[in-house]
């Protein structure tokens, strides 16, 4: 009994054990498990604040973490960063570098030997500064102020250069005097040619010293260099021309005294002229202002130009000019042409000059062929024109010649749809003049709000002339122009291939 007593205490002290331990492994587990999870969270916690994700700040940018590693390792990944922990501020963004930085774009000619004195020779500096220039995109040629430098002829040429590359000038350029450096005589002075994105800009001058050539000019004049006391050149030169060039921008500077063209664009695209001024004196021969030939989409406006010639002058092969907010004078006014020299084709077409002033010129809005051309000029827009003592402040001259006699030929330029709209002011000579051609006579020529009145009503003059001349009056004008035919041409002769444009 006893014995059985005790098995039985024995038997339900191990059972109890047993149930014991089942609940402990059991609570075990559990413990364990839950330990694990915590730790599992914990570090993916820390994981995620190193991405910078647990935290509000918004992590530095990339150039700043590069600031910062310089001062420590230099081979640590970004999450070294946090030596401050969570609540350092991140490092101001830096903008990333271009792929050429300013300061090393920038090419003064001073610092390739450059005088500035205005008497030094400074043509191989400014040579070797575009040569630098020339291989770095958008870099800038510094020409700058206060200083004088004298620089022979000159080109700055593509077609291998960097695009959009300025030119800053700011200084003054000057031209040499010496007949030796100018050999028996070239057509330009200062040249950019083969260029995409060129601009020339600046509060500079480019100063040709022409008087020396135009003196030349003068029958009874012996010219005088002060150099070396001998003849210049019989072929004078442009002080600036541009050539086979795309994106074209000249501003702020100022060409004064040119031997011949102030500024001259050919084979040019995408042309932008503005707020520059050309300077000569209205006796300074064959000085044209801005000379354009084979140009097209070509804008100029709000720019001053006094000179010996055409302010503007428009040759064949331009298309696309528009012309605004411009002052002439002295000069011969605004012209296209002359056109068909030599019995050549002649091709202008959408042309408008508008807006413009024009202050004792020789004529206002011109257009000029010579005999024996051929091509045509069509869609010319002539608009708000205001004209101050001009001498014929409105001209068509299909038999243009500028020697002392020229050969009467038949074949001209054809001209058509050439529009004339509040042209409004004083003349000292003659009002319109209409001189179109026998054989192929104007057509489609508009007259609007024409209001041209004499400068001193007690003198003789000249009274509108129209010759093979048609069109249509839109408004009454004064004075009358009771000349022009209306409507259009029963003779004109058919184009042939060779004639369109």
């Amino acid at each position: 009994m006893l014995l059985n007593t005790r098995n039985i205490i024995t038997s339900n002290i191990a059972g109890k054990q047993k149930k014991d331990m089942a609940g402990f492994s059991l609570k075990g587990f559990v413990a364990i498990l839950l330990l694990i999870l915590l730790l599992l969270c914990y570090n993916f916690e820390v994981c995620e604040a190193r991405r910078g994700k647990h935290w509000k700040q918004r992590r530095p940018p990339a150039s700043s973490l590069a600031k910062k590693k310089g001062k420590g390792k230099s081979g640590g990944g970004s999450h070294n960063n946090h030596h401050g922990g969570g609540g350092a501020k991140p490092a101001p963004p830096v903008p990333s570098p271009s792929p050429h930085p300013s300061n090393n774009s920038m090419y003064n000619v001073l610092d390739f030997g450059a005088k500035g004195d205005g008497v030094t020779d400074d043509t191989k500096a400014f040579e070797d500064a575009w040569m630098a220039a020339c291989q770095v995109e958008a870099s800038t040629v510094k020409v700058p102020s206060d200083y004088a430098f004298l620089v022979g002829p000159i080109s700055f040429s593509g077609p291998y250069c960097q695009p959009n590359i300025i030119f800053q000038l700011d200084g003054t350029i000057v031209a040499p005097t010496n007949s030796k450096i100018w050999s028996s005589g070239l057509l330009w002075w200062i040249e950019f040619t083969k260029l995409k994105g060129i601009t020339i800009q600046g509060h500079g001058t480019i100063e040709g010293r022409g008087s020396i050539w135009w003196s030349q000019s003068e029958p009874n004049n012996e010219p005088i260099n002060e150099d070396l006391d001998m003849k210049m050149p019989s072929i004078k030169p442009t002080a600036l021309r541009f050539y086979g060039s795309y994106n074209v921008t000249v501003t702020g500077i100022t060409i004064q005294n040119s031997p011949q063209c102030h500024l001259k664009f050919d084979n040019c695209e995408a042309v932008h002229v503005f707020n520059m001024s050309v300077a000569s004196p209205g006796d300074s021969l064959n000085t044209d202002g801005i000379h354009l030939q084979n140009s097209k989409e070509v804008a100029i406006h709000h720019c001053n130009l006094s000179c010996g010639d055409d302010c503007i002058s428009i040759q064949t092969g331009c298309n696309g000019v528009k012309i605004h907010n411009v002052n002439c004078g002295p000069g011969h006014g605004i012209s296209i042409g002359g056109l068909g020299r030599d019995n050549t084709k002649a091709c202008v077409s959408n042309i408008t000059v508008q807006d413009v002033n024009m202050y004792g010129t020789m004529t206002g809005v011109r257009i000029k062929t010579w005999q024996g051309g051929s091509g045509s000029v069509q869609n010319i827009r002539f608009s708000n024109i205001k004209v101050s003592e001009v001498q014929t402040p409105i001209v068509i001259d299909q038999f243009y010649c500028d020697r002392s006699s020229c050969k009467n030929q038949t074949n001209a330029v054809a001209l058509s749809s050439i529009a004339y709209e509040s042209i409004k002011g004083t003349y000292t000579v003659k009002p319109v003049h209409l001189a179109c051609s026998d054989n192929t006579p104007c057509s489609e020529i508009s007259l609007t709000e024409i209001e041209l009145q004499p400068m001193q009503e007690h003198y003789h003059m000249y009274d509108p002339f129209c010759w093979h001349a048609f069109g249509e009056l839109y408004t009454p004008t004064v004075p009358p122009i009771f000349c022009l035919q209306n409507g259009k041409p029963t003779s004109n002769r058919i184009l042939s291939d060779h004639d369109i444009c």
